[in-house]
């Protein structure tokens, strides 16, 4: 007798066959069959949100953790809408993820039924894939499809909108489990040994790390590269990983956001790779290349869309960053001369004294600043880094704060860092959530501002109800910082006269509780406003063994 599901069960069994563990929703009406589901699937757990924005978010970082695709299930045309901008930053990130919501009964479509609308339509321009299963017998093709896409290079997200008549019809097309896919691609000789030629004779040369390096644990062979060179190793401004060890000597800071302080920071360079990344976000117009003029530039990419997308190249590489790297070194290695390796160990010494003097100036403004009310921002990283426990992950979405993050906590390893790549605000508190249920026995900090965090405030709930022991950090300016610094840039930049008004970016009158909204999500906390009061509340935090919400008052209002 030929076996059939309905096919619910075939999106479930989709689901178990390719491992997924979690489920993170926002339940509506059109899910009906996929949360009826739910108890014969025990192995899978729902993680309830109440806003689409922290569900996504949460997976979206739960993937980035993991490794694996996250899963997230939707409410229709709003509960879409209420995700956009999530699934935005996803896209941006790179995260592997399929995003499904409930639609309506395929027979209302002609009636404009509650809560309708071209679901495909809406989530194409941020995925890379949009598509509505029409019939169950679909399911099967369609759901595994999605899975390959969300994880080929690059990763993100791709969308299934499931008709709720769709998915209580009956079909013959099981689930199928997903096959072991191979995607770390060898590079090509010729171009490693082009790419080796430029480096080996470049006398000033630099390297710009993407996420890539971190997701293919490559940081080693990165550092074996940089230290025979003598290059410093550059990332991004907005960032989901830590590419290599922070406090490692050829480690420098964050790129800037516009093409002529890219080319001031290019300006000694004479060839400069790129690896693994969509180089570069800009912020600010500025004429001109990103690079000084007869800088060889070359790019590392796994995939062929990506490479050359946005710069020109001198030499392009599409394989594994971990691969091409190795590679990489070992041809250059093969053809560097003894006075190149020299000034290569003249650049590293001056390096680490850079890097030596860059700490010690940090040292000196925290504590210029040290007892200063409101607290100062210096020192409230710093009371955060000697509060973290061992093994800690810290999700930052700091944002003016964050230089003093990168300046003050070191993140040895991939893994113990995860920004808030795409720009859209609001997710380091679903952020969270994802990472600690990636990696439920590491501690989790997560340090927001105060308008981020009012984006996706309700992700404390979340964080209760599942018992998700996650410290938040709110950085509490009552401002948004970020929009008055962009403002005096955009004054003198388009000409207009500086000003002292910043219309609409202040957050008082009233003044946000973030303790009284955390009591009332069941999380509970601490507000600190007294310099000598955070290091006792941080550590009290960190001891708390549950979801723990700490409000730091720093300087920007009085």
């Amino acid at each position: 007798m030929t076996k059939r599901a309905r096919g619910r069960q075939v999106f479930m069994d989709t689901l178990a066959a390719h491992g997924v563990r979690y489920l993170f929703g926002n339940p509506g009406t059109t899910e009906s069959p996929i949360l009826d589901s739910l108890a014969e699937y025990p192995d899978i757990t729902y993680v309830v949100a109440l806003h689409e924005g922290v569900a996504l978010g949460a997976a979206s970082f739960y993937a980035q953790a993991s490794g694996a695709t996250g899963v997230v299930n939707l409410h229709v045309a709003p509960g879409l809408g209420n995700a956009i901008g999530m699934i935005y930053n996803a896209l941006k990130a790179r995260s592997p993820l399929v995003v499904t919501a409930g639609q309506q009964d395929t027979r209302l479509r002609l009636r404009e039924p509650v809560l309708g609308h071209d679901l495909v339509a809406m989530a194409a321009p941020v995925t890379k894939w949009s598509v509505q299963a029409e019939r169950a017998d679909e399911l099967a093709l369609l759901l595994r499809r999605a899975f390959k896409v969300a994880q080929d290079p690059p990763a993100g997200p791709v969308f299934v909108a499931l008709p709720i008549d769709v998915m209580a019809q009956e079909t013959e097309e099981m689930a199928a489990p997903p096959g072991d896919l191979y995607r770390a691609a060898l590079p090509d000789p010729a171009g490693v040994a082009a790419a080796a030629e430029l480096l080996a004779a470049a006398k000033r040369p630099a390297i710009v790390a993407g996420d890539d390096v971190a997701r293919a644990s490559a940081h080693d062979a990165l550092l074996a590269l940089a230290e025979l060179l003598g290059a410093p190793v550059w990332v991004e401004g907005l960032r989901m990983h830590v590419a290599a060890p922070s406090a490692h000597p050829n480690v420098r800071a964050s790129l800037p956001y516009d093409a002529a302080a890219l080319r001031s920071t290019f300006a000694e360079s004479d060839a400069v790779l790129l690896v693994g990344g969509p180089f570069f976000e800009e912020v600010w117009y500025a004429p001109g290349s990103p690079f000084p003029d007869g800088a060889a530039v070359i790019q590392l990419e796994e995939s062929p869309a990506r490479l050359a997308f946005n710069l020109p190249l001198r030499v392009g590489i599409v394989g594994h960053a971990g691969h091409a790297l190795g590679a990489l070194r070992a041809a250059v290695e093969s053809r560097l001369p003894a006075p190149q390796r020299a000034a290569a160990a003249e650049r590293n010494a001056a390096l680490r004294a850079l890097k030596s003097r860059e700490a010690d100036a940090q040292r000196q403004r925290a504590e210029k600043r040290w007892n200063a009310s409101p607290i100062s921002v210096p020192r409230a990283l710093a009371e955060i880094r000697d509060a973290l426990p061992p093994n800690a992950i810290v999700v930052d979405e700091a944002i003016t704060a964050s230089l003093d993050l990168a300046r003050t906590i070191d993140f040895a390893r991939t893994g113990d860092y995860f920004g808030a790549r795409g720009g859209g605000i609001g997710q380091a508190l679903p952020g969270a959530l994802g990472v600690k249920i990636a990696h439920p026995d590491r501690p989790v900090v997560a340090i927001s501002g105060d308008g981020s965090a009012m984006y996706s405030i309700q992700a404390l709930w979340t964080a209760a109800h599942h018992d998700l022991a996650v410290v938040f950090v709110i950085l509490s300016n009552r401002e948004y910082r970020i929009l008055k610094h962009n403002l005096d840039a955009y004054r003198q930049r388009f000409g207009e006269k500086p000003g002292t008004t910043y219309p609409h970016m202040d957050l008082y009158s009233p003044d946000l509780g973030f303790v009284d909204l955390a009591r009332g999500l069941g999380v509970p906390g601490v507000q600190v406003s007294a310099p000598a009061e955070l290091g006792p509340a941080l550590a009290k935090a960190m001891q708390a063994g549950r979801p723990y919400l700490v409000e730091v008052r720093i300087e920007g209002r009085p």
